[in-house]
């Protein structure tokens, strides 16, 4: 299976982030419904699924998530009968589900600890990733595990509207240092 993780990040490579005086870009939020609906799922972390649930009311009819398969990694959640997603207690589970579902492709979606867990254990095949034209303090990055190195191949390339940018990545295997 397939495995795409998508992150939005700031110029200066951290991880976008959003607040009520800074929310997500539209042009990102429309950029990650449009791959969703593409791929008809996603898998997401915890608390990222829960500013998801939160925040539904204000996204634009553009980026609705109906009938897209959610799949919350998290060994704490319980969701209630008839939520909108299934939880998994790791990527490898996560995988397993969206799977069964019939899917060819995941895509991996939230933030620093989700992505963290899916390269740490070689789970990544492409990252596509929406640069914003803002910078921030230190924030969050990408980060593998200590001492591996994995090359990216740029295999596509894409202005955005309001200066955003989208690139897409072939990761190459897990290498040392």
């Amino acid at each position: 299976m397939k495995t795409i993780l998508w992150a939005t990040l700031t110029a200066n490579g951290n991880y976008a982030r959003s607040s009520q005086r800074h929310p997500p870009r539209p042009e990102a939020t429309a950029d990650f419904a449009v791959h969703a609906r593409q791929y008809g799922n996603f898998i997401v972390g915890r608390q990222t699924f829960l500013e998801f649930q939160e925040n539904a009311s204000r996204r634009p009819q553009s980026a609705s998530l109906d009938g897209i398969d959610i799949t919350v990694v998290s060994s704490s959640l319980t969701l209630p009968p008839g939520a909108p997603a299934q939880t998994a207690a790791d990527p490898r589970a996560a995988l397993a589900l969206v799977r069964a579902r019939g899917h060819q492709a995941a895509l991996v979606v939230g933030g620093e600890r989700i992505h963290r867990a899916f390269l740490a254990a070689g789970l990544v095949d492409e990252m596509i990733v929406v640069v914003t034209p803002s910078l921030e303090d230190e924030g969050r990055r990408i980060v593998l595990p200590s001492g591996e190195r994995r090359e990216a191949t740029l295999i596509e390339h894409a202005p955005l509207d309001g200066g955003l940018i989208r690139l897409r990545y072939a990761l190459g295997p897990s290498d040392t240092w």
